[in-house]
This record gives C-alpha cells, structure tokens and sequence, in this order.
C-alpha cells in the first residue's frame, strides 16, 4: 500500500476508528514523510477537510505545510472552509494558515461564504480575510453568499475597517511569522496582551 494511501486509510478512521492519530504516529515514526506529493490530495488536507484535528495537528508538527496548494482542493484551510470544519479552521488559524491562499485566486473565505457557518467567517476576518478580495471570477465573498442570509449578513458587519488593536495584532503576528508565534507567550507581556496576540 502506498504512503498516500496509507495515510489516507488512517485519516478516514481505518479499522481503527478513533485511532487514526495513532496509526499516524506509526507511519510517521516509521519513517513516512508528512507531506507527501500527490496530485489528488496529501494527508493534511485529508485531515483537514475530515475535521481531524489532532492528526492535522501531528502532521504540522512533523513538518506538513500549513499553506500546500493543491490544484483540486486548495490550501488545507481551503479544504476545511469547504468540508465545514471550524474546530480545524480555527486551529489551522492559530497556528498561522494564510487566510489569503485558497485555491488559484478563491480564498478561504469565497468558500466559507460558499458553505460554511457564520462562525468561521467570524474566525477568516479575525486573522485578517479581507471580505472585499475578488477571486478570478471578480465575486467578492459576499456576492456568494445566498442574498438575505445570514452568512451576507455577517459579511456586510465585517465590511468596515478593523479596529486599531485588531490590525495591531495582525501586524506582530506577521512581523513574528509563523514560526515565532510561540515566542509571544515568552515576551515580557501582560498575560492578557500575549492572549489577545494569540487569539486565546
């Protein structure tokens, strides 16, 4: 049996149920790479749209790419936007998924307008999704959203400008990068400022 297959046999619960994580771990100690090529998917964007999220948290861990594009599904917040996976977007976001990338020009957030809830358009403009990007197709994520629903709704709110602090907080998350953002918990902060940098 293949990696990717493999892989995707422990993403999709196996004979294991519960314990995909731990097939994982196996394979992963094992010697497999986290990130392996395939043009059809790779084991964190399986992870991702199945709503695992200690198996995705495994294969960042272990060197898996938070923003691989793949052709079909896009960066692994793209995949989890469109399965409907907030436990995954949210934690795909706190550890520094690009809420830019997508698939080709589609952001996060044109699929979360697509098909997602409230909340994790909530969590896109948090971390910064901007509401007003067109895609190829030149469709703001509003212009998907069902007219007079309450994803367009949500969408008009966050239309205006963010707060002071909130593109604050934007700024040093992006100055850090993604590897650093650990650092902020050993900065000389008040607890609540290292909380609000890290979204807790």
């Amino acid at each position: 049996m293949r990696l990717h297959s493999m892989a995707a046999y422990c993403l999709s619960g196996g004979s294991l149920d519960s314990g995909s994580a731990a097939c994982l771990n196996v394979l992963l100690e094992h010697g497999s790479a986290p990130s392996p090529t395939h043009p059809e998917s790779s084991p964190v964007h399986e992870a991702a749209k199945r709503g695992h999220v200690e198996c995705m948290e495994i294969l960042l861990a272990n060197g898996a790419d938070i923003d691989l594009e793949n052709p079909q599904l896009g960066t692994p917040l793209y995949a989890a936007c469109t399965a409907e996976s907030t436990d995954c977007v949210e934690k795909l976001l706190r550890l520094g998924a690009s809420v830019h990338l997508g698939r080709a020009q589609d952001t996060p957030l044109h699929a979360a307008a697509r098909r997602s809830s409230v909340r994790v358009v909530e969590l896109l403009t948090d971390f910064g999704a901007d509401v007003l990007r067109r895609n190829r197709g030149g469709e703001r994520p509003m212009d998907l959203a069902a007219p007079h629903s309450p994803m367009e709704r949500a969408l008009k709110l966050r239309k205006g400008p963010s707060s002071l602090s909130q593109l604050c907080r934007l700024s040093i998350r992006g100055s850090l990068g993604r590897k650093q953002l650990h650092a902020v918990s050993s900065l000389s902060l008040p607890d609540q400022l290292s909380d609000y940098l890290l979204y807790r």
